[in-house]
């Protein structure tokens, strides 16, 4: 029996479907009782990576409010935990103005 390899799998596959934007502003986060203070690393349409120790777990939900001008509140899925980084979490904005705020900000950030 003769067996052949396996083509290996690049270790960093993109699992995005769209180009996420160099961006750092601060995000509150509403955990239960609890607010906790993350760092904004990356953002594009439909997620964004929180710097955040030690990161909530996969399938988390929370209210978060991103710091920009006026604060935008966001419904927050954990999607991807990176262990002594943070975690991916895609979002939602809480209404039709908070998505054309996001808009709009993401429309002013370079593409990479």
């Amino acid at each position: 029996m003769t067996t052949t390899p396996m083509a290996e799998k690049p270790s960093n596959l993109e699992r995005r479907h769209s180009q996420r934007r160099k961006f750092s502003a601060k995000i509150e986060i509403e955990w239960g009782a609890a607010i906790l203070a993350g760092t904004v690393r990356d953002i594009g349409p439909r997620g964004l990576f929180i710097e955040l120790m030690p990161p909530l777990w996969m399938g988390a939900t929370f209210l978060a409010r991103l710091g920009v001008e006026p604060v935008l509140p966001l419904n927050c899925t954990v999607s991807r935990v990176e262990p002594g980084m943070g975690m991916g979490v895609t979002f939602s904005p809480l209404d039709e103005s908070g998505k054309a705020q996001f808009e709009a900000l993401l429309a002013t950030l370079p593409l990479p």
